[in-house]
């Protein structure tokens, strides 16, 4: 298994899926989007795993990039905007090759044991 955890410093929920792949001895890759980001091709890969970029993004966040976004129609424009500014993403954004999920998501993480 080779997970990798995108998320940010001070999200509770990146934090409580580091602490659960802590507790069953899986090792894992922690990154920290706000300054790492993704790569390109990490960014597509999720995006096919977890179907799509409404998925992705963090519609609870109260910034006006998000509030516009809901009233956009071009998916493309969309995946722009999140890939050029990664704390629009929902997190943690937990890969394992080509299977991804978004949030917290032990019921599904454990499927990949």
């Amino acid at each position: 298994m080779n997970v990798q955890i995108f998320g940010k410093s001070k999200c509770f929920d990146t934090k409580k899926a580091e602490r659960w792949f802590k507790e069953r001895r899986v090792p894992f890759q922690s990154i920290d989007l706000k300054r790492y980001g993704m790569s390109g091709r990490e960014f597509d890969s999720v995006l096919r795993a977890v179907g799509g970029i409404d998925k992705l993004i963090d519609w609870e966040n109260k910034s006006q990039e998000v509030t516009n976004m809901k009233y956009m129609s071009d998916n493309r424009a969309k995946e722009d905007k999140v890939f050029d500014d990664p704390m629009l993403m929902k997190t943690p954004v937990v890969r394992n090759g080509k299977q991804a999920t978004v949030g917290y998501c032990p019921e599904v993480w454990a499927t990949w044991e």
